[in-house]
């Protein structure tokens, strides 16, 4: 009997010890974490990304600038695509890959496009993101290119144990790749396949990284971490468009500030056939689909 008890006792201790350590670890990880990333004083975030740049010639033997440029005031991003004008060239699939330093080996794209049949209309369970004709656009079909929605009720927020992940004020859902830890509930909480894991140390080039970086964005990554779209948040918070619009050979993608009455997207918003992804899931996303004609 005494035994036991010691036993009892003994059990009782470690999991009061566990649940302690796993209480001071989440205060730990939720009280110093990245949504406070702007709020720590400015030269221990210079400190720190300085500690990034030099680590970064070190590998690729170039200076990689890492910016860490906050919201604008009045600004919050949204973006549209226009299914009537959309060839499915996949140009900005690798103009993004290219922008964003996306890992080459093992391949990384944070935008997929998928084929569908015209006469079946937009069918996700019979799209084709392996689409390979001699041409494209293929007869019968259209294209639909999917990627992070940036919505304002995002589930892959809420999933997160260390908080790495959060919606900025301009709308730009983003990840800081020191605070993930890899174990992917984002990507199971996200409908639309957006995120993606690093399986593998990325592989990048020297003479094809791009090296006008965000501490949010387009950084190198590390290995075991996960990574979307952040709407080329390097350029759009200096007053760019994302590569991905750039590219575009047919104007089909459409990117402004949803709180500018005069904006063109505003305009496709107030005008056009317009519907999103997964409506009834209610993360209200900021990516919009649209028929110009």
């Amino acid at each position: 009997m005494e035994n036991d008890a010691k036993h009892n006792s003994e059990n009782l201790s470690r999991r009061g010890f566990a649940a302690a350590a796993a209480g001071a670890a989440t205060w730990i990880l939720t009280s110093c974490g990245p949504k406070r990333l702007y709020e720590v004083p400015k030269d221990r975030l210079r400190t720190k990304i300085s500690e990034l740049e030099q680590r970064y010639q070190q590998r690729y033997h170039e200076h990689i600038n890492v910016a860490d440029t906050q919201p604008m005031a009045g600004v919050e991003y949204a973006y549209a695509l226009d299914l009537s004008r959309c060839i499915g060239c996949r140009r900005c699939v690798y103009a993004c890959v290219a922008e964003n330093n996306q890992s080459r080996d093992p391949q990384i794209q944070w935008i997929r496009v998928l084929s569908m049949e015209k006469e079946k209309g937009v069918d996700l369970a019979h799209a084709d993101p392996y689409y390979n004709p001699p041409e494209v656009p293929e007869e019968g079909h259209f294209y639909m290119p999917v990627q992070c929605q940036h919505c304002e009720n995002p589930p892959c927020t809420k999933v997160c144990p260390t908080a790495a992940t959060w919606k900025e004020r301009d709308g730009i859902v983003v990840i800081d790749y020191d605070w993930c830890i890899g174990c992917r509930y984002c990507m199971a909480a996200c409908p639309y396949g957006a995120r993606h894991f690093n399986w593998a140390e990325p592989e990048i080039p020297t003479a094809e990284i791009n090296p006008n970086t965000h501490y949010l964005g387009n950084r190198p990554r590390t290995k075991g971490v996960v990574e979307k779209c952040t709407f080329c948040i390097q350029r759009t918070r200096t007053g760019r468009y994302p590569a991905c619009e750039e590219v575009c050979p047919v104007g089909a993608r459409k990117f402004g500030n949803l709180l500018d009455a005069g904006s063109e997207i505003r305009y496709i918003i107030e005008h056009k056939r317009v519907f999103v992804l997964k409506e009834d899931l209610n993360t209200v996303p900021r990516f919009f689909y649209f028929y110009a004609t």
